[in-house]
């Protein structure tokens, strides 16, 4: 066959349209006016919906709001010039599931090469995620480091999270990554192209607080020489991540309350009454219903922001997760400073067992202070900051313990490659008693 009868073959419609609909990727084809073009067998056994159900209509209108969430770039006018797009997307099918998707979004042009439409192409990995997380196979997840089984119920968490907008609570200890997962949480959700916007309740004064999060006119205060958004306009139509929610002062509280219940709010010093759509996830490491019982904390306001708890587990708690945290800063640290570096044996089995009050934060700094001070290319023990030669110190005048967890022994064979000699080094103990151990653990050896 020749290649031009091919070519015709091709572009005649039926058969365009034969060949998309055999494709395992969903297809959908929009103009610059969101009317739906195009939408193949995939898309609809993806997305529940039926060809006839969406053709000829806005998107908006078929999907009851932006497919694509906030990453949508026909809200308004569509970028110009165009740039194809590829991004995670967590959406709803028709019969309200929710399904995790890979978007890729690319212009179409017309005959004088200005935007047409673009076709959006889309592979469901709801089934792939769902089982590597149930298998203990995802190293990390959106941004996120670690396979411990808390931590992967906490991936769980955040792709239940992609479906909706509702308010969620992330407790943990200082340092543990509550704005990392707060960040994912906002990411994988449908507001995952809007802003993302931090504050720390607990760094600023209450005046300044207010004004902060609700902005002021100008005049409302001496310095007040202009009006000012505040952090939820600037998060409209995507996330606010208020830190340290438990310093939160009572009468701002209440302002928080009623953006919650009503969207609304006015300006320090305004009267003008401000409308916002943002999703609201909020952080401390105090334990919030404690500050209910003492009466520093609105009981009404706790309940508006708990609704979707999260906890996020000490590093003490998932020591098998530190080898995979070690490499990952370490990698980082190497590229920062232009050095390749490791860790010896010792200096390794240092950092696996010291507690890290400081948590995950506390493990990068350290890591960035070693690979500083080592000299060479291997860091030594005495590269290690203070803190953990100090602890090093102190545990060897006492001695070896004897005791050995799971976490550790499981995270010191990982980073062996499985050399029981390398990992009982690393764990400060004799392969005697490693062995001991394992064979009280068969499933470990």
């Amino acid at each position: 066959m020749k290649d031009t009868e091919l070519r015709k073959i091709i572009a005649n419609q039926e058969n365009l349209e034969r060949i998309l609909d055999n494709l395992s990727e969903g297809i959908i084809a929009h103009d610059k006016e969101r009317r739906i073009l195009f939408f193949n067998r995939t898309a609809e056994k993806v997305t529940g919906y039926k060809r006839d159900e969406v053709l000829g209509r806005d998107c908006h209108e078929v999907f009851g709001g932006p497919f694509c969430g906030g990453r949508c770039s026909f809200k308004e006018l569509p970028s110009d010039p165009w740039e194809d797009t590829l991004y995670p997307l967590n959406i709803l099918t028709k019969q309200g599931e929710p399904r995790r998707v890979e978007m890729t979004i690319t212009g179409m042009n017309d005959n004088e090469g200005g935007l047409a439409g673009v076709i959006a192409s889309f592979r469901d990995v709801s089934d792939l995620i769902g089982l590597k997380v149930q298998a203990g196979q995802l190293n990390s997840f959106a941004g996120i480091v670690g396979r411990d089984h808390k931590m992967l119920q906490i991936y769980k968490q955040i792709r239940e999270l992609g479906s909706n907008d509702y308010p969620v609570h992330i407790t943990g200890e200082t340092g543990t990554g509550k704005e990392l997962v707060a960040n994912a949480i906002h990411d994988e959700g449908r507001q995952g192209g809007g802003a993302f916007v931090p504050i720390n309740c607990a760094a600023l004064p209450e005046g300044i607080l207010e004004s902060e999060l609700f902005g002021h006119v100008k005049g409302a205060f001496t310095g007040a020489v202009r009006d000012k958004k505040g952090r939820f306009e600037l998060a409209h139509g995507g996330t606010i991540f208020l830190d340290e929610v438990a310093d939160l002062p009572k009468s701002v509280q209440a302002k928080l309350l009623r953006v919650l219940q009503e969207g609304t709010f006015e300006r320090v010093g305004g009267e003008k009454t401000v409308s916002v759509d943002v999703r609201l996830i909020s952080a401390t490491n105090r334990t919030l219903r404690h500050e209910v019982e003492r009466g520093g904390f609105r009981e009404d306001l706790f309940y508006r922001i708990n609704v979707f708890p999260i906890h996020i587990p000490p590093l003490r708690q998932r020591k098998g997760d530190i080898p995979l945290l070690l490499e990952h800063f370490l990698e980082k640290a190497r590229m920062e400073v232009q050095k390749a570096a490791n860790f010896s044996d010792e200096a390794l089995g240092i950092m696996v067992n010291y507690p890290w009050p400081g948590n995950v934060r506390e493990l990068q700094s350290a890591i960035r202070f070693s690979i500083v001070r080592c000299r060479g290319h291997i860091i030594q023990p005495e590269n290690l900051p203070m803190e953990l030669r100090n602890w090093k110190d102190t545990r060897s005048s006492r001695g070896p313990s004897g005791k050995l967890d799971t976490e550790s022994v499981r995270a010191a064979l990982t980073q062996s490659g499985g050399n029981k000699a390398k990992a009982a080094r690393l764990l400060g103990v004799g392969r005697a008693t490693l062995y001991r151990f394992l064979a009280r653990f068969p499933d470990m050896s």
